[in-house]
């Protein structure tokens, strides 16, 4: 598997773990009363799977865009004149 491939999917895992860490510090601390509303509703969990998605891909290309950019560049050119 090329390098950047497997670069991209340890960054999207670790972006989704911590979308999970999100969206259980928003049920357990209960922001905005999500937790009432998660548990008193019949699409729930649902819900709650959607949110850990869509905030998972987000986290996951913060995650991978800061890991590029954190890159040292290996220039392998001549310099000089």
């Amino acid at each position: 598997m090329p390098k950047l491939i497997r670069m991209y999917i340890i960054h999207a895992m670790i972006g989704f773990g911590l979308s999970a860490l999100f969206v259980a510090a928003l049920l357990y601390f209960n922001i905005a009363n999500l937790r009432h509303l998660v548990m008193h509703t019949q699409g729930g969990g649902l819900a709650v799977g959607m949110l850990w998605v869509l905030n998972g891909t987000v986290f996951a290309g913060v995650q991978f865009g800061v890991a590029v950019m954190l890159m040292r560049g290996q220039d392998h050119t001549p310099r000089g004149g």
